[in-house]
């Protein structure tokens, strides 16, 4: 199979240059045929009629690299072109959800998918065999070979904190391209923290009103300081679709995360009373500080309607099966002062105050079971008992994710080990030698760490196995100031990920990876992505 990705890719000027295919991640299977298929900018799409937005969309990309947008022409409808490349559909009973098929020979090019996800994916495969920027009316040659591919888990995330730090719509949608250019497929929206309200909620204005500004941050290189600055942000409802319709173009599914109990201070700030307002000292604010936090929404019905006309809202914009309720660091401080929430756990027979937060967590996965959507949380959820229906998203102790799975939970790992993107890829030293900006929270996380993640390690049979649904890496923003920096921690250890998530363990190998790096980071430098290059494989 490694024998196989070293074929020979032909450059611009049609030298010979022999280089492993910058294929990432890596396929299943690839075969090498006889010859090349000459691309340029005369080459057409024909198309299925099912997949005429993936065949859009191959039409954007290459319009960027070649500077003529090519022609789309109909399955079916006669039309003389140089050449082609077809989209279309796969009777292949081998292939996965969302497996594709690609075919390069000397007289066509063809791709055809299970599913549209498919077909899809098989065009980022091809953008990944053309050259990185632009071909400025030169012609390309592809080399012949066959791949068949699909990928491992059904969920391969990734996770954005806008609620530290606000991105703007443009920002998300481009890294939202790039995780599609890697084959990832859900992105997860941390839209509400102690720090800012980021989503517009029509019916509680004042979650955006006074819940998504904060009077100052603490800056780069002075974490218990402050900036005084006033800093805000939120996405309006109209956005929020059009980022929505934007991903789903591109086979990416945005799972919303709305925190609770914990994390809700700027939700607390704007409707003080939703939060346990019978406690001594009792003064919400949007904070101004990283770190937990104790405010928590108080566990009385008038919070639960309005946690469920927020949820009912955030189901209207989001059609995604999973909706992320946060669940993690809710601090039991002001429940066990608070006479109110005493008072529930008397009632409800709880016997901790952890179980109070369980019974918080039922209630919310009751409502939106009513809307046809499954909970999923951090794993801070099982505390006090794990609702049988909840999906975990495991970040801390793996242990957490064996005991969901023992119960017969699904889970996601997420886990802050080889997965939280906002630690260090180099030494701290090392980074901050270049400016108090390169600051991260802490930790060391390479590339190497990366990649050598198995997620489905925790399942102990084949039946735990499928509750694995997949894995995720996380971007928390309390050190990320803009886009910049959040390409900066992704980059490349995006690539790193896809494959973990992509590809299966017994194909994978860290050196051939770096190989076929170095040409999909060609790509990284056309698209002018802030990103720290690896370490040189040999020394000059």
């Amino acid at each position: 199979m490694k024998t196989l990705m070293t074929l020979t890719l032909t450059g611009l000027l049609g030298t010979a240059v022999a280089a492993p295919l910058p294929l990432i991640p890596l396929p299943l299977k690839v075969d090498p045929g006889e010859g090349a298929f000459q691309f340029s900018a005369e080459t057409v799409i024909r198309y299925e009629a099912d997949y005429v937005s993936e065949a859009k969309l191959l039409a954007e990309d290459l319009t960027k690299l070649t500077g003529t947008r090519p022609k789309l022409v109909v399955a079916g409808l006669k039309f003389s072109a140089p050449s082609e490349i077809y989209l279309g559909s796969s009777h292949n009973d081998e292939l996965s959800a969302s497996g594709y098929e690609l075919k390069v020979r000397p007289d066509d090019l063809v791709i055809r998918g299970k599913d549209a996800a498919g077909v899809y994916y098989g065009t980022r495969t091809l953008l990944q065999l053309l050259p990185a920027g632009k071909l400025a009316g030169i012609s390309a040659r592809i080399p012949a070979v066959t791949i068949s591919d699909g990928p491992r888990f059904g969920w391969r995330g990734m996770m954005l904190d806008v609620g530290r730090h606000f991105q703007t719509v443009a920002d998300v949608k481009r890294l939202i391209d790039w995780m599609a250019f890697h084959k990832l497929n859900v992105f997860h929206w941390h839209l509400t923290e102690d720090q800012g309200w980021r989503i517009e909620i029509k019916k509680y204005p004042k979650l955006t009103e006074v819940g998504s500004f904060r009077a100052a941050s603490p800056p780069y290189g002075n974490r218990k300081g402050q900036d005084g600055v006033r800093y805000g942000g939120f996405y309006t409802q109209a956005e929020i679709k059009d980022v929505v319709a934007f991903a789903a173009e591109r086979h990416i599914t945005i799972v919303p995360e709305i925190e609770m109990p914990g994390h809700a201070a700027a939700a607390i700030a704007a409707y003080p009373e939703l939060g346990n307002s019978d406690v001594a000292g009792y003064a919400p604010q949007v904070m101004t500080s990283w770190g937990v936090h104790p405010y928590t929404f108080a566990p009385k019905e008038e919070t639960f309607h309005f946690l469920e006309d927020v949820l009912g809202e955030v189901c209207e914009l989001f059609p995604s099966q999973f909706i992320h309720i946060g669940g993690d660091e809710a601090p039991k401080t002001q429940w066990k002062q608070s006479p109110g929430a005493q008072e529930v756990m008397q009632r409800e027979g709880l016997k901790s105050e952890e179980e109070l937060q369980s019974y918080f967590v039922r209630r919310i996965g009751k409502f939106l079971a009513s809307k046809n959507r499954r909970l999923i949380g951090w794993d801070e959820i099982q505390e006090g008992g794990l609702p049988q229906t909840a999906t975990m998203m495991v970040w801390r102790d793996v242990k957490w994710g064996k005991h969901a799975l023992a119960l017969g939970n699904d889970i996601v790992m997420a886990t802050n080990s080889h997965l939280y993107f906002d630690h260090y890829q180099y030494p701290a030293a090392q980074e901050l030698a270049k400016g108090k900006e390169y600051e991260a929270i802490g930790g060391l996380l390479p590339l190497e760490k990366v990649y050598a993640y198995d997620p489905a390690f925790v399942a102990e049979n084949p039946a735990q196995a499928k509750q694995v649904l997949g894995t995720q890496a996380q971007l928390w923003t309390e050190y990320i100031q803009d886009m910049k920096k959040v390409e900066y921690m992704a980059f490349p250890r995006i690539a790193a990920f896809a494959e973990v998530a992509w590809t299966p363990p017994d194909l994978k190998n860290y050196e051939n990876f770096r190989l076929r790096l170095e040409g999909v980071m060609e790509h990284y430098d056309a698209g002018k992505v802030n990103y720290p290059k690896p370490v040189p494989l040999t020394k000059p």
